[in-house]
């Protein structure tokens, strides 16, 4: 059985200043590690068949869960789409032995002009079992938060 997460934010930014932020690996690094972790990318290609690997570490390894090594998650991900100024689309593979976490998410970040700012719509298609559909919720609310943050300042 498939699952599909969903999370959406109004952000007091225009679309075009909240788009650039999810393309741009500098801003990417800012507002996507949700909660207290940080992130860094080993390679960036964003254009359609593009790809990334971003490493992604808990600033506290005593509780961290991470999904590649005790303290990290490291996700290989490759761009399906790009509709500038209206949408990312992403096939995104957590590296794991675990097999709970295998499988190819496909993430879709859309954007668009509303009263006071633009919705940032994030949806989450096939996510693997093992991603705790709680723990998926607050990360991807979380990363919004840190979006708006950025973006809002």
């Amino acid at each position: 059985m498939t699952r599909t997460d969903r999370a959406s934010r109004v952000i007091a930014a225009p679309p075009d200043r909240v788009f650039a932020a999810l393309v741009d690996p500098a801003a990417l690094t800012t507002w996507l590690p949700p909660g207290d972790m940080s992130g860094r990318f080993e390679r960036f290609d964003a254009r359609p068949g593009g790809s990334y690997r971003l490493v992604l570490t808990y600033a506290d390894p005593a509780t961290a869960r991470g999904k590649t090594t005790a303290d990290s998650d490291v996700v290989e991900a490759r761009y399906v789409d790009i509709v500038p100024g209206v949408r990312v689309v992403q096939a995104v593979d957590f590296v794991s032995d675990d097999p709970a976490q295998a499988g190819t998410m496909t993430m879709t970040w859309e954007v668009a002009a509303v009263g006071g700012g633009t919705r940032v719509e994030f949806r989450a298609d096939d996510v693997p079992p093992g991603i705790s559909a709680a723990d998926h919720a607050t990360g991807l609310h979380s990363s919004l938060a840190n979006l708006a943050a950025l973006l809002e300042t």
